[in-house]
């Protein structure tokens, strides 16, 4: 008979283990999101100097038209966004490495960068512009810089732009550092895009006029590498969906105004 109860107590033991094992593991599975509910992971960066395309707010947060776009375009093609601020002359060396998916940095579409990555389709127009002391009577324009110690930002095409022009170009990581080298009288000039530059004085840098014409209308376009052909049709895809229905226009009011007359 103890015998008998023996058996009887260890099979109940062991069929409460059971239940117990069955009931946590039940527990665990509630647990896991549901297959394919995890978003895509998109990797974006951008030279966050380039206000007020991308830069660092009082707060340190980065801020900026590029990235609201960059958002909204991941949110529409249904990517989770992450961001990675980058030097913009170390940008197409981290596409080709692999280290990010695309840039979204006040990049022009040029024949020498799509030799090295494809471009979505242009999402603004700009070009570029000169700026000196407001107290400069000399220089009046690009045909003035022959000489001229002109300060740029490494990688732009306002740098390939004075190097045409002039010998003495001195080039810095980020624009407003090229900007402070003008204020401070080190540089005569700056070539910059015109939307930064204007925004710039726009910020209380009265000390700081632009001069001459806007030169050379570019197009920026999203980078992305050769190899990742599905990213680009997602991003266009997005854009283009942006632009039909007011999300695009919305953003572009938020930092420029009303959009210009095509």
């Amino acid at each position: 008979m103890e015998k008998m109860f023996k058996l009887i107590l260890t099979a109940a033991m062991m069929l409460t283990m059971v239940v117990t094992a069955v009931g946590c593991g039940s527990s665990e599975q509630s647990k896991e999101p549901a297959q394919g509910s995890d978003k895509k992971k998109l990797i974006a960066a951008a030279d966050t100097t380039f206000a007020p395309f991308e830069f660092a707010d009082a707060n340190g947060q980065y801020v900026g038209f590029d990235l609201d776009l960059i958002e909204a375009i991941a949110e529409e093609a249904g990517y989770e966004l992450e961001f990675q601020s980058i030097a913009f002359d170390g940008l197409i060396a981290a596409l080709q490495s692999g280290q990010i998916d695309c840039v979204a940095s006040a990049m022009t579409i040029t024949p020498e960068r799509l030799q090295a990555v494809n471009f979505s389709d242009p999402y603004y127009k700009s070009g570029l512009i000169v700026a000196v002391r407001a107290d400069n009577n000399e220089i009046k324009g690009m045909e003035d810089l022959k000489g001229k110690k002109i300060a740029v930002q490494s990688g732009t095409t306002g740098a390939i732009q004075a190097q045409k022009i002039s010998d003495r170009v001195t080039h810095f990581t980020g624009a407003d550092q090229a900007f402070l080298e003008l204020k401070n009288g080190a540089a005569d000039a700056v070539v910059m895009d015109y939307p930064v530059t204007a925004y710039f004085i726009q910020q209380g840098n009265k000390d700081v006029k632009m001069v001459g014409e806007i030169m050379s209308a570019e197009e920026y376009g999203i980078a992305v590498p050769k190899n990742k052909q599905q990213i680009l049709d997602d991003i266009n895809a997005a854009l283009q969906r942006l632009k039909e229905n007011g999300k695009y226009e919305e953003i572009y009011k938020k930092w420029f105004g009303d959009l210009p007359q095509q």
